[in-house]
């Protein structure tokens, strides 16, 4: 079984998909099936996917996911059989994820080659970021085309159907909206929209509940994920922004639009925020990736311990995945909800 991709685009009616600013919404051309009522998909599937028409004949069998959040997504929707390689990881595996991880291979722990995908042997590819599919990443999406492999690009990346990662600007802000569909869509894809629906539900639930009564009162918060040398942070519309504005917080960068803009630390410390929000991350890509390395070289920098939120050692950690747009949103809502439980009071 192939999957077949059309490149230009027909004038066709649209499904909507209660979201915003993904810039991606489902397509059904005149002639193809929908949805059948029992939630299986009826094929030919169409789907608009960032900028691109992409037609699923059959349900995908042999699939590569090119980063942890597709996979932890794809692993969620019990399709671990159908996983034949993963990468591009920078936490461990979520544990209620981790017996079914245990059957997918790793292909890499950054990006793989070309060479190495193919040999994994897929019919369809996901991705997270659209980084993968550029120039210099793993491949273009013409290039898995011309071989015959389906792709499919987070709505989370996508913005007026260019891709983020892939060297563009977000024009709108990311809204939770666009996991949700991302979610939805890799269910009709693969055939599995019942159990996609399922997560749904779950996370919309997760996410109520951790929001429930939690208001930051506009105290002031700083996203830093990577780098001691150039600090990354997060700008006011990606998906770390989009866990301050859902918790009250103010990003002191809400005004740069990149999701994760270099900064200084001398500007960092003219913005003062009275809380960051540390990256754990797992995999020593960069100096200071890990917490204690964060916090011990924020204590101990003359210029950073002059900061408000390390004077009062005000930080709230999260995991890689919890700050990109990722099933771990929610977990890092709820994390900020135990965080602010306790110091509610000091801020």
């Amino acid at each position: 079984m192939r999957l077949r991709h059309l490149v230009s685009l027909t004038i066709v009616p649209l499904v909507a998909l209660a979201l915003t600013g993904c810039g991606a919404s489902e397509v059904v051309p005149a002639g193809a099936a929908t949805p059948a009522g029992n939630g299986e998909t009826s094929y030919p599937l169409t789907i608009e996917n960032c900028g691109r028409t992409v037609t699923v004949d059959a349900a995908p069998q042999r699939i590569v996911s090119l980063d942890q959040n597709s996979t932890e997504i794809l692993l969620s929707l019990g399709l671990e059989d159908r996983i034949v390689g993963t990468a591009s990881w920078t936490d461990p595996i979520l544990p209620a994820l981790a017996e079914a991880n245990e059957k997918v291979p790793r292909l890499a722990d950054n990006a793989p080659t070309y060479e190495v995908v193919l040999g994994a042997d897929p019919d369809f590819v996901t991705a997270s970021f659209g980084r993968h599919f550029t120039q210099g990443g793993v491949a273009t999406r013409d290039r898995f085309d011309e071989t015959g492999i389906g792709s499919y690009l987070s709505p989370t990346d996508c913005d007026n159907g260019v891709s983020i990662n892939g060297g563009g600007t977000r024009t709108t802000a990311l809204t939770v909206d666009a996991l949700y569909q991302e979610i939805t869509e890799l269910g009709r894809i693969f055939d599995v929209s019942d159990r996609a629906d399922k997560l749904v539900d779950d996370l919309r639930s997760r996410a109520a509940a951790a929001t429930a009564g939690i208001d930051a009162s506009g105290a002031t918060v700083a996203f830093w994920f990577a780098d001691t040398k150039t600090p990354y942070v997060a700008g006011g519309l990606g998906s770390a922004a989009l866990l301050a504005s859902t918790t009250g917080f103010t990003n002191v960068y809400d005004d740069l639009d990149d999701d994760w803009p270099a900064t200084t630390w001398e500007d960092l410390v003219d913005r003062d925020p009275q809380v960051l929000v540390l990256g754990d991350l797992q995999r020593d890509r960069f100096p200071g990736d890990r917490l204690d390395d964060k916090v011990t070289f924020l204590e101990s920098d003359p210029l950073t311990r002059t900061i408000d939120a390390v004077r009062n050692h005000r930080y709230i950690a999260l995991h890689g995945a919890e700050l990109n747009p990722s099933i771990r949103f929610v977990d890092g809502l709820e994390k900020i909800e135990s965080w602010m439980a306790e110091h509610r009071d000091e801020l």
